[in-house]
């Protein structure tokens, strides 16, 4: 949480005035691929906009989880 919150703090010190965070796990996402059906309300930001994840292209689906795979900040 501490390293969150001085993102948080770097983000007003430059006055970046818009973010967008998608809070969802690599495995629950990586659930919704194989099982669609029980994900139907899983809801994810993509560029703006608000989208259901099982309804995007699975190479767009694809593209969402390899976004969480990141090293520490």
């Amino acid at each position: 949480m501490a390293k969150f919150v001085r993102l948080l703090r770097a983000f007003i010190e430059l006055k970046i005035i818009h973010v967008q965070f998608n809070v969802v796990n690599r495995d629950d996402l990586l659930a919704a691929q194989k099982q669609p059906e029980l994900y139907k309300s899983l809801t994810i930001r993509v560029a703006g906009y608000t989208a259901y994840f099982t309804e995007l292209a699975p190479d767009l689906q694809r593209e969402i989880i390899e976004r969480t795979e990141f090293s520490d900040i």
